[in-house]
């Protein structure tokens, strides 16, 4: 096992401080394409639903509200699927910030303890 020191200490939460605010930023940027994603896929969806309003089947039946959501749904799958990437990109990116902020954490605690650990000496 090796020694730590206060030096090592505060370059290591020098480093994670960095990464935080790099975290930050590809959070922020992730936040934007999602909510952009999803404002782009809610209104295709609302044209596709007003479209299919009042649109008999081949058969001359009138569908179903869930049968014209469903193909509404159809008509705007890729952007659907983007959404959902947008949205576990952004579920990623706050999963590593809360990572760096534990990481910075533990760096803190053992920076106290090194600091005590050498006060007692």
């Amino acid at each position: 096992m090796s020694i730590v020191t206060p030096v090592q200490v505060e370059a290591r939460l020098k480093d994670l401080s960095k990464l935080i605010d790099e975290a930050h930023d590809d959070l922020v940027d992730s936040e934007m394409l999602y909510h952009a994603a999803k404002a782009t896929y809610e209104v295709a969806m609302a044209k596709s639903r007003i479209e299919l309003a009042g649109k008999s089947d081949a058969g001359g039946r009138n569908r179903t509200v869930g049968e014209r959501e469903d193909l509404a749904l159809l008509a705007n799958e890729e952007r659907h699927m983007k959404v959902a990437e947008c949205e576990a990109i952004v579920k990623a990116n706050r999963a590593n910030v809360a990572r760096l902020r534990v990481q910075v954490d533990i760096a803190r605690s053992i920076g106290t303890s090194v600091r005590t650990g050498m006060d007692a000496s």
